[in-house]
């Protein structure tokens, strides 16, 4: 069953890899594009348009698939590539959680700008502390786990601006929950190091 999906979804990425390679953009241009529609999304969220936001963060994640898809198809996957992507998958978070700091959300406990905060924290460190373990070689190969990932991170930040259109508080309870569960997160991650240390 999971084979029949991964094999799937394998077929698929190779006709959007060689679909999208014909526009003879290559696949680092691609990364760089996702930029584009995460800019329109923090202006759709500045302005409480949170449909249109969440429909070019949409856009942004689609291209961050068609990028890594080229590069498969087209026989151009490099370290510099996977870098990159890394790199605008950060910047992709990071705009669209700047976008939360200019709505006037209401208190749940305490300030939105609290648990905004917290959440940015908790992102930074939950990439931090991966990247810092394997910096200090405390691990050989690169941390995993942790409760939410990026992907799951974006995912539900999502889903709260989607579930903002229609009651601006549900987003707050997603920041929080986002917020808490991240911060959790990079302590796991901690541990991880911990435990798997060679010293």
């Amino acid at each position: 069953m999971l084979y029949a999906r991964r094999e799937k979804l394998e077929k698929f990425s190779i006709r959007i890899g060689v679909a999208f390679s014909k526009l003879g953009v290559s696949p680092n241009q691609w990364t760089l594009l996702t930029l584009v529609p995460a800019l329109i999304s923090l202006y759709f969220i500045i302005n409480q348009s949170f449909l249109l936001a969440a429909l070019f963060m949409i856009a942004a994640t689609f291209i961050d698939v068609i990028d890594g898809a080229v590069a498969r198809v087209t026989g151009r996957v490099t370290k510099l590539g996977a870098y990159l992507d890394t790199i605008m998958d950060r910047y992709v978070e990071g705009i669209i959680i700047l976008g939360l700091l200019f709505l006037t959300l209401p208190v749940v406990l305490l300030p939105s700008q609290f648990w905004i905060g917290l959440l940015i924290f908790g992102s930074l460190m939950t990439t931090y502390v991966k990247a810092a373990a394997k910096e200090k070689e405390l691990v050989e190969k690169e941390l995993k786990g942790g409760l939410l990932e990026r992907a799951e991170r974006m995912l539900i930040i999502f889903i709260g601006i989607v579930l903002a259109y229609f009651d601006i508080t549900y987003l707050v309870y997603v920041i929080i929950l986002v917020a808490i569960l991240s911060n959790i997160s990079s302590l796991q991650r901690i541990y991880y190091a911990m435990k798997k240390s060679k010293y």
